[in-house]
């Protein structure tokens, strides 16, 4: 920065103003004459003509003031015209809105009055000031684009939270959202406005019309003969959905688009106005003239350098113009017309910013000549002004406008001294200072000039069925290839003129991040720290407070310039110390989380809350990390409660104020960083609904909440964040697996954690939301495809479909063509390589502190969720969000990355330091997830076997106490591919029934996993507690499933049965269809285990085996009972084809009970097979039809009565040759022919059982089994099944010791 004075040594008070004679004789003034032609060339008269030397009054310092007053006078009559202009307008001269008593529903307003969110169903505002003869016009600044009515009312309207502005006689409204007029009916007008937008009201009331513009151009007159005469006045109005947002312009900044014979409803002032630009012109002219005193003449100099070089002379000079300058500029109409627009004139020249000293130079001469609070005034209206003309500046083709304000924005940043004190006061106090890092997306792409930048466009049209872009290489046309390669070249042009802008945002960035200036005060790297603490901790803790948050879209745009600005500083400080870490090496390491030295509010840890954690871990803490937890914080209370006394304490000691000093106090103590869309704060909360909250208990949105905290935080110095000497400061309380090297500067270490944060908050879900345009690409290419086909089919001599399917192929096209380019649009600015870079990188950071964080043990459970969160939303967005654009293959370190999350996700699922049951279910989800795509599926193979192992055993534990489905998925995920005729990536019934739901989402293709089925295998075999308690609980919860499902579809038949129309809930039909799902793949689990382990139910050595041999014997028989009988409630069901019964059919859940038998009676050896063949035929609800049916032969009975209806086709496997091989088949023939043959053996040798030897419990089997010590007796199946949850004997409840074999004597 240059030095203030530029050399000089003077204070302020060396320029206090005097017409001492003896000011003359000031070392350093130059000669009364030379100092008399330097002041007549700068004071030039209004004209712009000096008189001749002889006419001219002779100037010096002493009667300098009173020639400045004359001049400043000249011209300024139009002072007194000011009533007379105002005619046709009552109310105050300062318009606002009405926020006492012009109003209906619930609004915030802001500081200003001028900006407005709607907080109801419904609510509408009016301002202050009406109309009622002329041409008036005032501007609306759109914040958000939804429901909103803009226009003009009388006095007379009512409106409520129903109608509005527009909904009423008298009263007129535009309509942008839905595109339309509205006055008491509604017809389309205008164009759809977005987010960034101005819409122009102008009323005519000599003419009796109101029409409205959109960003200046004209939407044409909306009304005509609007209502006149005596009581007739218009006052502005709006109407606004809930959390829509706007501000209005009445005249108090000047307009942006003026239209000519239009008046503002405030009248500009217009005195000040010319004062102001007199003023400027006369410190241009000391810019211009320089004074040669060795020569004695005045000279032209080059204003771009121009340097104060410490001339008494110039400077006297300049205090005298600052002394009127300086009032003015606290005014925001004068700041924005005249300082602005003269700043920007300087930068005009083109250049780096750097290359324009002179903006540097004037703002020394402000913080030197004016009052403190005059240029704290200044420079927040400034920067208001400049982030207003950023936000709201129409797109152009080469971003112009919004580079130009970013410029100025920069040179005023460059300056320390206004930098910091923005920095501290404005810039996250009272701005939405994060719009400076957003680019906004054209929703018009004809108005930003996309059609010139990207003349060609392009979109992808090969498909799959499914819809997605198909990835088979095809031959494309010469045609489509050059449309290809122009949208291309298109996209880069688009890509280089945006990388300016993103350039100059992260320049700002850098600016806020220097650590370098500790001149007067802390460096400015603090001060932001502190502050983006802040705004973290507001967007955190009010997740549903819409006002406070910052829009999604900011953030992500926020998030990728942080990310390039710390990465630049970070390698900078490797650079200097080798032996830090490079930015790819960058991770937070895991004493942040537990040392306090920063603020996580209330965001839960991997342990739970800290309070809790505090306590549990304060031996662990003291052991590894050398940190003493007071005793006394270990009594108090809960942090909220702590919050509320502090609350409590404040709203007492404000209660004692006067009243005035409360409404002050709301000002200064605003609730959080963002308002309504003029960037200010919403501090006014208006309501109709009751009058309680018109006199809030306190001022409504101040910071007492967290007051302790911000305090805290803002008390931080260098030394507590950096460290000095024998402090380490953000890095206190090293555990000793952490290595001791330095990472990189502690502050840097708080802006990573700060931005996985922000990644957290908001940024992922803007990232899915934003793959809709991709998405309707994709829809309307797919309908235009389908068109053209038609088109290509269509008989010549049915012209009318003909012209029909052209006007639907016009339409699409044209969509297609809007769509393209605003897709361009979104991947440059959100999914561009660069981007995807900034995400994986992320990914990479929460890899390695998860890492870091595991090897501290214990001291792991402090670890925020919101890392593992991050760790697996990144990698969700890297897949699925940015792939259509930029492949993830080609990151560097990509298959070395996704094989340490695989070990996260596989150690960490089960990890007893998580409690959170959210955080474990994500866990478990994104491990499914990765199961399923053979790439993941690979990376999880390669994970130590150790990890590995230890993931199957995990995945093995009972389905009891905890959420078993999610474990299930990913079993069945792993066998999917092997299984019986589980092949398909399409339920292979609905392509044969409705080809028409071919383009139902379809599954992943199997990727089985033959090293993760033989761990399963190994542990179910060599841990002999595991399988029984596994597989138990899997028969168990199947049991409980199918059991459910029967139960719904009784329910489902029962109302299709009713005579009267009625419709089934579809949440029922949901859980019905997910029970179904539920019993096929636990069926497929069963059939896993049997196929990798049949020894668990064949070897009857092993204590459970019979026993669970019996059990899944008997639930086969149940399920194929029930959806193998013919007419049965199965089959009307699946016949009625209801939506969201789509995957409920007979193929998924029959191919996978197949399965299970063939494997237990075809594919195993000869003991095996009697054993199985046994039990199964033993179970009284086995039925043969029931395995006939597989096949596709009915029953006999079914067969005689259903002779006539030959077209009834029936279920059989052999329809299904595509999805099972003949191998397959042949099995299932071989076991019908094995169980035809054992059946009928059976039936032959068993003899006739009395009912006195059947077991008394289910009169099913003969008594086989007798209980120690009370010697009462059942058959073994019942006992066994007993025994599993109770130990009591079923008769006389004495405890059972043992079960021995019970065979009834030969001579009875």
């Amino acid at each position: 920065m240059t030095s203030r004075g530029a050399g000089t040594a003077f204070s302020r008070k060396n320029y206090r103003l005097s017409t001492e004679p003896e000011k003359s004789k000031v070392t350093g003034i130059v000669n009364s004459r030379l100092l008399n032609d330097y002041l007549h060339r700068v004071f030039t008269s209004a004209d712009g003509n000096q008189p001749a030397a002889a006419y001219r009054k002779h100037l010096t310092f002493q009667n300098l003031q009173e020639h400045l007053e004359r001049l400043l006078a000249e011209e300024n009559g139009s002072e007194d015209s000011r009533d007379q202009v105002a005619e046709g307008r009552l109310g105050p001269s300062t318009v606002v809105l009405d926020h006492t008593s012009g109003f209906e529903g619930l609004l915030l307003v802001d500081d200003d009055l001028l900006g407005v969110i709607g907080h109801s169903n419904f609510g509408s505002i009016r301002a202050t000031t009406c109309v009622y003869k002329g041409k008036w016009i005032y501007e609306v600044l759109i914040s958000s684009q939804g429901l909103m009515q803009i226009g003009w009312c009388t006095l007379n309207c009512r409106f409520n939270q129903e109608e509005g502005v527009g909904d009423t006689p008298d009263s007129y409204a535009y309509d942008g959202n839905r595109v339309r007029k509205w006055n008491v009916t509604t017809t389309n007008y205008g164009k759809s406005w977005a987010a960034g937008d101005i819409v122009s009201c102008l009323i005519d009331l000599d003419e009796g019309t109101i029409a409205f513009c959109l960003n200046g151009i004209s939407l044409g007159t909306a009304f005509d003969n609007i209502t006149r005469g005596a009581g007739m006045a218009y006052f502005p109005a709006i109407s606004l959905s809930f959390k829509e947002s706007v501000a209005f312009n009445f005249g108090s900044r000047p307009l942006r688009y003026p239209v000519e014979g239009y008046r503002p409803l405030q009248d500009p002032p217009v005195a000040d106005l010319v004062k102001a630009r007199k003023l400027l012109g006369y410190l241009k002219n000391v810019i211009h003239i320089g004074i040669d005193v060795t020569e004695g003449k005045l000279v032209e100099k080059d204003t771009s350098m121009w340097q104060l070089q410490g001339e008494p002379t110039v400077l006297i000079t300049l205090a005298h113009i600052f002394n009127y300058f300086s009032p003015l500029m606290c005014k925001v109409y004068l700041v924005e017309d005249v300082l602005m627009t003269f700043l920007l004139s300087i930068l005009e020249r083109g250049g780096a910013v750097e290359a324009h000293p002179l903006i540097q130079q004037l703002l020394d001469l402000m913080w030197l000549l004016m009052e403190e609070y005059e240029v704290h005034e200044c420079l927040k209206q400034l920067l208001m002004s400049l982030l207003r003309a950023y936000r709201f500046s129409p797109i152009i083709p080469d971003l112009g406008l919004q580079i130009h304000y970013l410029r100025l924005t920069i040179a005023v940043l460059k300056h320390e001294k206004s930098r910091k004190y923005l920095l501290s006061n404005v810039l996250f106090d009272v701005l939405r200072s994060v719009v400076f890092f957003y680019i906004k997306s054209p929703l018009r792409v004809e108005e930003a000039g996309l059609q010139e930048l990207i003349p060609t466009t392009w979109w992808p049209n090969r498909f799959t069925k499914e819809g997605k872009e198909s990835k088979e290489v095809k031959e494309e046309s010469a045609e489509e290839r050059l449309r290809r390669r122009a949208y291309e070249r298109g996209c880069q042009r688009l890509k280089k003129r945006i990388e300016v802008v993103e350039g100059l945002q992260v320049q700002i960035l850098k600016l806020l991040l220097n650590n370098k200036d500790r001149g007067g005060g802390e460096a400015s790297r603090y001060i932001f720290l502190n502050k983006f603490r802040k705004f973290l901790q507001e967007n955190a803790s009010n997740r549903g407070n819409l006002a406070v948050l910052c829009p999604p879209e900011y953030m992500v745009c926020f998030l990728h310039r942080l990310i390039a600005a710390l990465r630049s500083f970070w390698d900078g400080h490797k650079t200097k110390t080798p032996a830090s870490l490079s930015s790819e090496e960058a991770y937070v390491p895991p004493q942040l989380f537990y040392n306090g030295k920063v603020d996580y509010f209330d965001l839960q840890r991997l342990g739970g809350l800290l309070s809790h954690l505090k306590k549990t871990l304060k031996d662990d803490l003291a052991a590894k990390a050398n940190i003493l937890i007071d005793p006394a914080e270990l009594q108090a209370v809960t942090m909220d409660d702590l919050d509320e006394d502090e609350e409590s304490a404040t709203s007492a000691a404000q209660s004692q104020r006067p009243s005035a000093a409360l409404a002050i106090g709301g000002a200064l103590a605003r609730p959080a960083w963002l308002s309504s869309p003029t960037l200010g704060r919403a501090n006014r909360f208006l309501s109709t609904a009751a009058v309680s909250l018109m006199n809030p208990r306190r001022p409504l949105g101040t910071l007492e909440k967290i007051k302790v905290l911000t305090l805290r935080a803002e008390q931080r110095t260098r030394e507590d964040i950096e460290g000095t000497h024998g402090n380490e400061g953000l890095l206190l309380g090293r555990p000793p697996e952490e290595p001791d090297q330095p990472i990189t500067e502690n502050s840097l270490l708080e802006v990573l954690d700060g931005i996985v944060m922000m990644y957290n908050l908001s940024v992922h879900q803007q990232l899915g939301k934003m793959v809709g345009v991709s998405d309707d690409v994709n829809e309307y290419a797919m309908a235009l495809k389908d068109t053209e086909e038609k088109i290509s089919r269509c008989p010549k001599r049915r012209r009318d479909i003909h012209e029909e399917l052209l006007k639907s192929q016009k339409v699409f096209s044209e969509k297609l063509n809007h769509l393209s380019r605003r897709l361009a649009w979104i991947n440059v600015t959100i999914y561009s390589k660069e981007k995807m870079q900034d995400i994986y990188w992320l990914l990479r950071v929460c890899i390695r502190t998860i890492e870091h964080g595991d090897r501290t043990g214990s001291l792991f459970a402090f670890m925020p969720e919101f890392y593992l969160s991050v760790a697996m939303n990144s990698y969700s967005a890297l897949k699925n969000y940015f792939s259509p654009v930029n492949s993830m293959e080609e990151l560097p370190g990509y298959e070395e990355t996704l094989m340490r999350l695989a070990a996260i996700l596989a150690k960490h699922f089960a990890d007893s330091r998580i409690v959170g049951t959210d955080i474990r279910d994500s866990l478990m989800q994104a491990l499914a997830s990765y199961v399923c795509y053979p790439h993941s599926l690979r990376a999880v193979e390669r994970i130590p076997e150790e990890q590995r192992i230890s993931m199957m055993k995990n995945l093995l534990a009972p389905y009891e106490q905890r959420p078993w489905a999610q474990t299930n998925w990913i079993l069945v995920r792993l066998w999917r591919g092997c299984g019986f005729g589980y092949r398909y990536t399409r339920l292979p019934h609905l392509l044969k029934t409705k080809p028409e739901d071919a383009s139902l989402p379809s599954l992943q293709k199997p990727c089985p996993s033959t090293l993760l089925q033989r761990h399963m295998a190994d542990l179910l075999r060599s841990d002999r507690d595991l399988a029984p308690s596994f597989l138990n609980s899997v028969l168990n919860q199947l049991n409980w499933a199918f059991s459910e499902f029967i139960g719904m579809i009784q329910e489902i038949q029962q109302a299709a049965e009713r005579l009267e129309r009625n419709f089934v809930d579809s949440r029922q039909l949901k859980v019905c269809a997910t029970c179904f799902d539920l019993s096929v793949s636990l069926l497929r689990v069963l059939e896993m285990t049997v196929t990798l382990a049949p020894e668990i139910f064949l070897d009857w050595n092993r204590p459970s085996s019979e026993l669970l041999l019996r059990r899944l014997a008997q639930l086969l028989n149940q399920v194929l009972n029930r959806v193998t009988a013919e007419r049965n409630l199965f089959d009307r069901v699946v016949n009625l084809r209801l939506p969201g019964l789509e995957s409920v059919d007979h193929y998924p859940i029959l191919v996978a009970v197949t399965g299970i038998l063939v494997r237990l009676l075809v594919d195993t050896d000869v003991q095996g097979t009697e054993r199985a063949t046994a039990v199964l035929l033993a179970d009284p609800c086995f039925q043969l039809r029931s395995i006939q049916y597989l096949l596709g032969h009915p029953e006999p009975s079914a067969l005689a009565a259903a002779a006539p209806a030959t077209d009834k086709r029936h279920f059989s496997l052999h329809t299904y040759t595509e999805y099972i091989s003949t191998e397959e088949l042949a099995k299932v023939e071989k076991m019908l022919n094995h169980l035809s043959e054992e059946s009928k053996q059976a039936a032959a040798t068993t003899l006739p059982t009395s009912e006195e030897d059947l077991c008394p419990i289910c009169y099913a089997h003969p008594i086989s089994a007798i209980f120690r010590p009370c010697s009462h007796k059942s058959c073994k199946a019942c006992i066994n099944q007993h025994l599993m949850n109770n130990k009591d004997c079923f008769f006389c409840k004495a405890t059972i010791t043992g079960v021995d074999d019970f065979t009834k004597p030969a001579s009875s």
